[in-house]
């Protein structure tokens, strides 16, 4: 035998030897799930610069803070963030400051785009808007300013649903903010938020963020987890209140001053102690949530209580989730 016809028997000897190895291998990668993509989401109320004249007193106006509130924002490399309580100079400031991302907005008394009090910004890199719309927290859903149920202020949610560019699925980003002050009007806003979802198949990934007002105790965080809602940070950290996300500025030393009350002394003077000018009862735990629903999973989750040199970005600390989309 030559040389050639030999090394073309050992060529054949070790390809039939490996065909088996080969078969499985192709079998493992058919049968290998698609890797999950994750996101990871931040819900910011701002605390709305219509106070400034009250914050300047302690030196916690929008101009002392705005800085460092983006620095602390943009470390989080968050993939989508979610707004509350957005004056247009704040949106226009922060949008200045947050290259790479793509913004929804959604205004007050007035039409989508003007005078933006809730917003969604998402990282262009990573994900493509499909479609998004917002709507009014009242009777009347699509009346610009609307309000009802003696609600104390005019009260909305916006939706952006995205694409993921890099699996091409498909998800449902809500953003809302609850009356502070009417009972009534918080159970019932809180129903509309699940009447939305509700009209998406019941595995469609939804996200819901936002400033409720309100804790884990009351009828309307207890309304969303009955539709199917699942808080992001309770599915990581176990179902106890991890304590206030609202603060007045002034972090950890805001909590202990304060006492908590047990569940059924809070549910009958939490909103008879609210006023306008202190709209918190003392006994709240956390009102900024990121709720799942349908195919979508926590990985992680974080109440954010950075600060800088003891001065905080908001008069609520930050709430972050990472989540993954189920294949």
């Amino acid at each position: 035998m030559n040389q050639n016809k030999h090394l073309k028997l050992l060529k054949s000897i070790i390809l039939i030897a490996f065909l088996p190895w080969l078969a499985s291998v192709r079998a493992d990668d058919m049968n290998t799930p698609p890797k999950t993509e994750t996101f990871k989401i931040l819900t910011c109320n701002i605390r709305h610069a219509t106070y400034d004249s009250v914050d300047a007193k302690t030196g916690n106006n929008w101009d002392a803070r705005k800085e460092f509130c983006a620095e602390i924002i943009l470390r989080q490399k968050a993939d989508i963030i979610c707004f509350q309580e957005l004056a247009e100079n704040q949106f226009r400031y922060l949008k200045e400051k947050l290259p790479g991302y793509g913004w929804t907005e959604m205004g007050g008394a007035k039409p989508l785009g003007k005078n933006p009090a809730l917003a969604i910004a998402f990282r262009l890199d990573r994900l493509e808007k499909y479609s998004s719309g917002g709507y009014w927290l009242s009777e009347t859903p699509h009346v610009p300013g609307s309000r009802s149920w003696g609600s104390a202020g005019i009260r909305m949610a916006q939706w952006v649903r995205l694409i993921d560019k890099a699996s091409g699925k498909e998800f449902r980003v809500l953003n809302a903010h609850l009356d502070h002050k009417i009972q009534e009007a918080c159970v019932q806003q809180a129903r509309m938020l699940t009447e939305d979802g509700d009209a998406y198949p019941s595995d469609y990934p939804q996200i819901l963020t936002g400033d409720f007002n309100v804790d884990t105790r009351n009828p309307a965080v207890e309304l969303v987890r009955k539709a199917g809602w699942t808080d992001s940070y309770a599915l990581i950290h176990g179902d106890e209140d991890p304590g206030f996300t609202f603060h007045q500025f002034q972090g950890p030393a805001y909590e202990k001053r304060q006492t908590r009350v047990d569940p059924i002394t809070f549910e009958k003077i939490f909103f008879a102690h609210q006023t306008a000018e202190n709209a918190h009862f003392p006994g709240m735990g956390k009102m900024d949530w990121i709720f799942l629903h349908g195919k979508v999973k926590a990985e992680d989750a974080e109440i954010i209580r950075d600060d800088h040199e003891g001065r905080y970005p908001s008069d609520h600390y930050f709430v972050s989730a990472t989540v993954a989309l189920i294949p």
